[in-house]
């Protein structure tokens, strides 16, 4: 190893107000909504210019540590776990966009969350799940002629039956890996004139969690998904 790869480079001024300024939501126990110092309390604090400290500021803001608005104090932000997705969209572009092995990954991950997740609603199914689906269901069956209205109901049709597991991650996971698909491959998601398959491979797995059938719903599943990862590779061998 050369002396080069051995030099310890010092942090960013900005990386260092960032780190800063966890430690004090941390050490003062701040909770979402309550303010932060302004930025002129924190230059007189740390003995720093506006640049660092605005930099970090909104790096924070970024990971969706804390809100800035307009002519007032930045405020510790109220968590999300959309948001958290939504923050990784871009990251994920690059990802999906660049690497065919992260998307095969991503698909093979697809399958094995929401075929789980089609089980645990099935086991847990009430009846106001299962009036939602069939609504959302009946819906996307009137939107097959309006693409994107479609793809849209499909999402919600899916992060719903997550949510019956009552675990938050689970539904915010569905829907992220729906979403960023979505976005960057939307044939893996939706391809035109498929619409009727669609439909009817959405009510096999309705069906499924209706009779509380695990594993009829979790056939169910797999084979929608599976289908769709297939199409995608019969379309780009040809």
């Amino acid at each position: 190893m050369s002396d080069r790869d051995q030099i310890i480079r010092p942090k960013k001024l900005s990386d260092e107000v960032e780190d800063r300024l966890l430690a004090l939501i941390r050490a003062d126990d701040l909770k979402p909504g309550d303010a932060l110092p302004s930025e002129r309390a924190l230059m007189a604090r740390y003995g720093i210019g506006r640049p660092a400290i605005r930099e970090a500021m909104q790096s924070l803001q970024h990971k969706g540590v804390i809100d800035i608005r307009h002519g007032g104090k930045p405020r510790v932000a109220t968590p999300s776990l959309d948001g958290v997705i939504d923050q990784l969209g871009i990251s994920m572009r690059h990802i999906l966009t660049h690497s065919h092995s992260s998307l095969e990954h991503l698909k093979e991950a697809r399958v094995a969350l929401e075929v789980e997740m089609v089980r645990i609603a099935a086991e847990r199914r009430s009846a106001d799940d299962l009036n939602d689906l069939e609504q959302l269901l009946r819906a996307q069956a009137a939107a097959k002629r309006d693409v994107p209205l479609f793809t849209q109901i499909d999402g919600q049709f899916h992060r719903r039956i997550s949510a019956i597991s009552g675990n938050p991650i689970f539904e915010t996971l569905t829907h992220g890996v729906f979403s960023w698909m979505s976005a960057f491959h939307k044939e893996q998601v939706h391809k035109l004139g498929l619409e009727p398959l669609t439909l009817t491979e959405h009510r096999a797995i309705l069906d499924g969690i209706a009779r509380k059938d695990t594993n009829a719903a979790a056939r169910a599943m797999r084979e929608h998904l599976e289908r769709a990862n297939a199409l995608y590779h019969q379309d780009h061998a040809q």
